[in-house]
C-alpha cells in the first residue's frame, strides 16, 4: 500500500480488537488514499458497532470520511447509555449467549435467541427484519452490513455479560413478565386452569401461577426462585433507576 500516512489511536476499551503493536497509543498507518475511515477502522479489527465518535485532528467526522496525509485520528468507544433510534429496544442473541438471553427475559427485556447456529447471514437478516440489536462475541458477525444494530459482548461470564448489556443500553426492566424459555409474555392464571400441567407435589405446595401466552409454559415460585430473585434484585438495585 502506497498512500497517505495517518496517525491513529484507539480508546482503551477498543484496544483488545486491534493488533498488539497498535494498542499502546497513537501509531502510524499508511492507507490507500481512497478507503473510508470506517473501512480503515474495521480493517484494524474494530467492529463499527463498538466505535463511537471518530475524531480527525480533534473534529468529529463520519465513517465515510477519507483520511488525508498527516491527519491524526482518534477512535472513541460508544457512549453509555447508548441510545438506539427508531424501534422499541429489542435484542437478538446468537447461539452462544443462551444464559444471557434467559436472564434478560427474566428482567422483562425483549430478547430473541437462536438456540441453533443458523449462520451469520441469517442472523444479520433477522436483526434487520425485526429491528433488533444483535448481541454477539463474533466479531465477523458484527461487521456484516445487513445488521440493523449490534453490540459486542465483552465477557464470557453471564454475570458480567448481563451487567455490560444493562449498563450499555439501559433497557426498561419489568421482571417476571416474560417467558425465559421462548420470550413470550406472561399472564397471571388460575391454578385450576393449569393444574393438568402440574406435578402433584407442585399442586399441593403452590397456589400462585403465571403462564406464557405464547408457549403456555407455567411458572410458579419454586425451588429456584431465591436464586432468580437475587438476579432480579441485583439488576434493579444497580440499573433500575437508569432504566426507568
Amino acid at each position: 500500500m502506497n498512500g497517505p500516512e495517518i496517525h491513529i489511536s484507539f480508546a482503551p476499551e477498543l484496544r483488545l480488537f486491534v493488533p498488539a503493536e497498535r494498542r499502546g497509543g497513537r501509531t502510524a498507518l499508511v492507507t490507500d488514499g481512497s478507503s473510508s475511515l470506517g473501512h480503515v477502522v474495521e480493517s484494524l479489527g474494530v467492529p463499527l458497532t463498538e466505535a463511537g465518535r471518530l475524531l480527525v485532528d480533534g473534529s468529529r467526522v463520519e465513517t465515510s470520511y477519507v483520511p488525508a496525509e498527516g491527519e491524526h485520528v482518534r477512535v472513541l468507544g460508544v457512549e453509555r447509555p447508548q441510545r438506539v433510534p427508531g424501534a422499541p429496544l429489542r435484542f437478538l442473541l446468537d447461539v452462544h449467549l443462551g444464559t444471557l438471553a434467559r436472564r434478560l427475559r427474566l428482567l422483562g427485556v425483549d430478547a430473541a435467541y437462536e438456540s441453533e447456529d443458523i449462520g451469520d447471514a441469517a442472523l444479520a437478516a433477522l436483526s434487520a427484519r425485526e429491528q433488533r440489536v444483535m448481541l454477539s462475541r463474533d466479531r465477523g458477525l458484527l461487521r456484516r452490513r445487513e445488521l440493523w444494530a449490534g453490540a459486542y459482548v465483552y465477557s464470557d461470564r453471564p454475570d458480567d455479560q448481563l451487567r455490560d448489556v444493562l449498563q450499555r443500553f439501559a433497557p426498561a426492566l419489568e421482571p417476571w413478565t416474560r417467558c425465559t424459555a421462548c420470550n413470550g409474555c406472561l399472564a397471571d392464571t388460575d391454578k385450576t386452569a393449569v393444574e393438568h400441567q402440574l406435578e402433584q407435589g407442585t399442586q399441593r405446595s403452590y397456589d400462585v401461577f403465571a403462564q406464557c401466552t405464547a408457549c403456555e409454559r407455567v411458572y410458579w415460585r419454586g425451588a429456584h426462585h431465591a436464586r432468580l430473585q437475587a438476579i432480579v434484585e441485583g439488576a434493579l438495585r444497580e440499573f433500575g433507576d437508569a432504566a426507568a
